[in-house]
């Protein structure tokens, strides 16, 4: 099935959209394999396309009235070419079906499909997941309405959201893993809702505290779980440093995952409110994962420590081996063994947080092990981190990646302000047009300041860009965004400091 791409936008960069069309190509194999649309059509795919159209904002409010008349701001339109009812033709091809490419070949066309990026980014932040994802999902969904597909009718709807669910789950982007598929000709058989509010009972649901040491892949597996970008990740140790929630969401569960600082040995009034947390959280939590490396073959002190007291408390631990990846499976058995003698393990399992090789097994494992409950949080929330919060880590990343081994550990970011602009004629909240930001970044020493301003201010340039662009990403709208370094000398030990930037023990989830 061939892709027609016409962009004609310009918030999200030609970088971004290349991201993004393998997606839709991948759906659109798995269309196919589904045998979701006509038999003739699938067997012909190569001579079937689809017309897509990336827009503004104005032009999707302009086409709305002109084919809709409808004054309003959309995430996508669709224009099926085919009369077909839950794919399948409700009347045989004719010539005036086919078309003839440059070269003589028959071909034939769904349908137009038209996708405003920058309402999907808004939704993707809204809903607590990637840029990526969203999109992927209004092509899906645009893609069923061509192969007639709708939600007005209740049976009709039960096979539209079952086959949308099918489908991200085929791409790998499924928020549920564990999605029952039947045949979706039973139509009293298929999950007909998908929003599950806070309070709506569920077979499982609780805390589960990652931990570990530091630099183990914690944040990666969380961010590999949810979908979406909810905790930095950088190869340098003690990249976390606050208890953030993050909440994964099934059809019979909520797992609330709390990502936690890496344990060590505190060197700073810092390090030790962030190993307390860490501590704190494992104790607060219904069940514990602990990330072990599986290149090292014994486990550290610290964790040793955080094994302890969870004897004391009585906690529920499985053991998941990250980084299965790098080392062959043989090459585990001599961690396996060190640590299943200091612990009776629920459960131990390699993993790779990076491919998410066996992800689907370890949350399987934690999800048969969390109570039956009301759920905590609507299922459509995804983190109870703000948009602020998120941009001041995001920030922060960079500093991360661009400087050197010895400034990342004394530095932090402050949001000083964040301020929304919406346009002058704003009809509704998609209309804001730029978000200001003005941040600090705090450093101990003065040579720490040179080091991130650069020479002629080149570095904390290159910081505030690539910044900026991950928070346009995050946003969906434009971003104007100023650093300025300020020095704050040993502010890790100052209790007047962290309190101030936000850091103090959590005694309490």
């Amino acid at each position: 099935m061939i892709i027609k791409l016409i962009n004609e936008q310009r918030k999200f960069s030609k970088d971004t959209v290349d991201e993004i069309m393998p997606l839709f190509e991948k759906v659109c194999e798995k269309v196919i394999e589904e045998d979701i649309m006509p038999s003739f059509l699938s067997k012909n795919s190569d001579n079937v396309y689809i017309d897509l159209n990336l827009v503004g904002t104005d032009k999707i409010r302009k086409m709305n009235q002109e084919f809709r008349n409808v004054d309003k701001v959309t995430d996508v339109l669709s224009f099926p070419m085919l009369d077909m009812k839950n794919g399948k033709l409700l009347q045989e091809f004719d010539l005036s079906d086919f078309e003839y490419d440059s070269e003589g070949n028959k071909v034939i066309c769904l349908g137009n499909i038209v996708i405003c990026p920058e309402v999907c980014g808004k939704q993707a932040l809204e809903y607590g997941h990637t840029f990526e994802r969203e999109a992927a999902f209004l092509f899906a969904h645009s893609l069923l309405h061509l192969l007639g597909f709708d939600h007005i009718k209740k049976g009709d709807e039960s096979q539209m959201i079952f086959w949308q669910k099918k489908l991200m789950y085929d791409i790998g982007l499924a928020f549920d893993d564990e999605i029952e598929f039947i045949d979706h000709k039973e139509d009293d058989k298929i999950p007909s809702n998908l929003a599950f509010e806070a309070g709506s009972l569920c077979k499982h649901v609780g805390y589960v505290s990652i931990l570990g040491r530091p630099n183990v892949g914690k944040s990666t597996l969380l961010n590999y779980i949810t979908g979406m970008k909810l905790a930095i990740v950088s190869h340098k140790p003690q990249t976390t440093r606050t208890n953030i929630r993050s909440i994964y969401n099934g059809c019979d569960s909520q797992i609330i995952f709390v990502d936690t600082p890496g344990v060590h040995n505190p060197k700073s009034e810092l390090s030790k409110i962030m190993v307390e947390n860490s501590f704190n959280s494992a104790k607060h939590s219904d069940l514990v994962l602990l990330m072990a490396d599986g290149r090292f073959k014994e486990p550290a002190s610290v964790e040793k420590k955080l094994l302890e007291r969870c004897k004391e408390n009585k906690k529920k631990v499985i053991l998941a081996i990250n980084k299965s990846d790098d080392i062959s499976k043989e090459s585990l058995l001599p961690a396996i063994a060190s640590y299943s003698a200091l612990f009776d393990f629920e459960e131990i399992i390699p993993i790779s947080a990076k491919t998410g090789d066996n992800v689907d097994v370890l949350l399987k494992a934690i999800e048969d092990r969390l109570p039956e409950g009301p759920r905590l949080f609507d299922s459509e929330v995804m983190t109870n981190q703000t948009e602020r919060e998120i941009a001041s880590e995001l920030i922060r990343e960079q500093i991360l990646h661009y400087t050197n081994q010895e400034i990342p550990h004394g530095t932090t970011v402050v949001i000083d302000e964040f301020k929304e602009r919406f346009k002058d004629n704003a009809r509704d909240e998609y209309d804001r047009e730029m978000v200001i930001i003005h941040a600090s970044v705090i450093c101990e020493r003065k040579s720490h300041k040179a080091i991130l301003l650069g020479k002629d201010g080149q570095m904390i340039k290159r910081i505030s860009t690539k910044s900026r662009i991950n928070i346009e990403r995050l946003t969906g709208c434009k971003v104007y965004l100023e650093l300025f370094v300020k020095v704050r000398e040993d502010w890790k030990n100052d209790d007047l400091y962290l309190k101030q930037y936000g850091y103090f023990v959590e005694e309490d989830d």
